[in-house]
């Protein structure tokens, strides 16, 4: 089954430093239908203003992957580590409890535009607190995975994330490692089809909540970039 949640249903916020399209519940947005799904907590797209800061501030104990679309962002933790990350790169955050984290826009004159998941952590994993990668020019790249499988960041969860990158036309085939995913347009209009002919189509920041499907096809209506997290747990 496949249920649609367009970009018009999102939650919206504008408070001129920061504009954001929450999919689930977050900060002044709230829905109590819609608090996450499976370990997938959040799932934003934000633009930071020229300048603008995310002051530091603690988090549940979370993974926090951000795909940077446009910009350079810079993370700071209060254990005093620090990275830098730019459109065309994936950084994963392992967030600790009693730990802070700050993120700033570096850039005084471009704004930061990035996508967001947290995503629960088990209690008992630990990794490395910032892990970076760089995109490839491909259909299909895993982002992110339990055991950091083809060079992908490593979760601390059974969650796998898949960036997707197609041209008008072309099409990919996904198996489903559980009952749950989620697919997330960034930008570009879809097909996704299941085994059993159910038909939906995406456009630019629409998502859809996948349930009890071992396979899907996404088939690209326009050139296509969009993700797809795989949730068995």
């Amino acid at each position: 089954m496949i249920t649609t949640r367009t970009a018009k249903q999102c939650g919206q916020a504008d408070f001129g430093w920061l504009q954001a399209r929450y999919t689930f519940s977050f900060g002044h947005y709230f829905d109590p239908k819609l608090l996450g799904y499976a370990s997938l907590r959040v799932l934003n797209q934000e633009v930071l203003a020229p300048g603008a800061s995310f002051q530091p501030r603690t988090y549940p104990k979370v993974d926090i992957l951000n795909l940077i679309l446009e910009g350079t962002a810079e993370y700071r933790d209060s254990e005093g580590n620090h990275i830098q990350a730019k459109a065309g790169e994936a950084l994963l955050i392992a967030t600790q409890p009693g730990v802070s984290y700050s993120e700033h826009n570096l850039s005084k004159e471009k704004s930061l535009t990035r996508m967001q998941l947290w995503l629960d952590a088990c209690p008992e994993r630990e990794n490395p607190p910032l892990q970076k990668i760089t995109l490839t020019d491909t259909a299909q790249q895993l982002l992110a995975s339990p055991e950091g499988s083809d060079e992908s960041l490593q979760l601390r969860q059974q969650v796998w994330v898949h960036h997707i990158e197609l041209e008008k036309g072309e099409q990919l085939s996904f198996q489903i490692h559980g009952p749950r995913a989620y697919l997330q347009s960034i930008h570009g209009s879809f097909h996704a089809r299941t085994q059993q002919e159910e038909n939906q189509t995406l456009t630019c920041g629409d998502g859809a909540f996948i349930r009890d499907e071992a396979n899907i096809t996404l088939v690209a209506g326009t050139p296509l970039r969009a993700l797809l997290i795989d949730l068995p747990v």
